[in-house]
């Protein structure tokens, strides 16, 4: 007598989903049977979070989603943040604004849908907002540490090197879209003329 039990098809559960969702940003190219989870169960992920104070962004055009803290409504009590609020340094706020310009002049272009730059292209970026004859040296060593800070927050990510010796890749997130949206953009001119002033006078600091 076969005793064997048959084998139970394991369908999309929530608490994965949800767990995945509470450690940071899902994207579909990181995880594809996460994310066909998620889209099959994100009523019920939106209903659950939504009791925590929390709401889904979920972009699936762009591959991606994230928890964010949901607004309050008319009369209803503040609740403790989950999803904390994180203060960022001028440069890095800088590069951020700089990818975001140059994620929008690309996506405009009608080409790829992967920006990837190197990083000398990056320093590049940054370059024009510094004072004339800043160290090189002491500029690259900024920009890594400045991307360091933004890879950890989920916006670029560094590719593999092809070989060694060839130079580091850089993937913008498209999540970025997200977080600077069409309206910062609009007022993009200003705030780098503030940037600039800023930058000035941090470096004469």
């Amino acid at each position: 007598m076969n005793t064997t039990e048959p084998a139970v098809a394991q369908g999309p559960t929530l608490p994965r989903v949800l767990i995945g969702l509470m450690k940071g940003v899902l994207y579909q190219d990181g995880d594809e049977s996460l994310w066909q989870d998620l889209l099959a169960l994100q009523a019920r992920v939106r209903d659950y979070v939504a009791v925590l104070g929390l709401e889904l962004i979920l972009d699936e055009a762009e591959g991606y989603a994230f928890l964010r803290t949901r607004p309050l409504q008319e009369g209803e009590p503040e609740l403790p943040r989950l999803v904390q609020r994180r203060a960022l340094s001028f440069p890095v706020s800088l590069l951020l604004a700089l990818l975001r310009k140059k994620l929008a002049e690309f996506d405009a272009s009608g080409g790829d849908t992967r920006l990837i730059l190197s990083r000398d292209e990056i320093v590049e970026l940054i370059r024009v907002f510094l004072p004339a004859g800043s160290n090189e040296a002491r500029l690259i060593d900024q920009v890594d540490s400045h991307l360091t800070k933004i890879v950890d927050l989920g916006f670029v990510r560094r590719l593999k090197a092809p070989s060694a010796g060839q130079e580091q890749m850089i993937e913008v997130r498209r999540i970025l879209k997200a977080f600077v949206d069409a309206q910062w953009l609009a007022e993009f001119d200003g705030r780098l003329a503030a940037y600039a002033s800023l930058a000035g006078t941090e470096s004469s600091e």
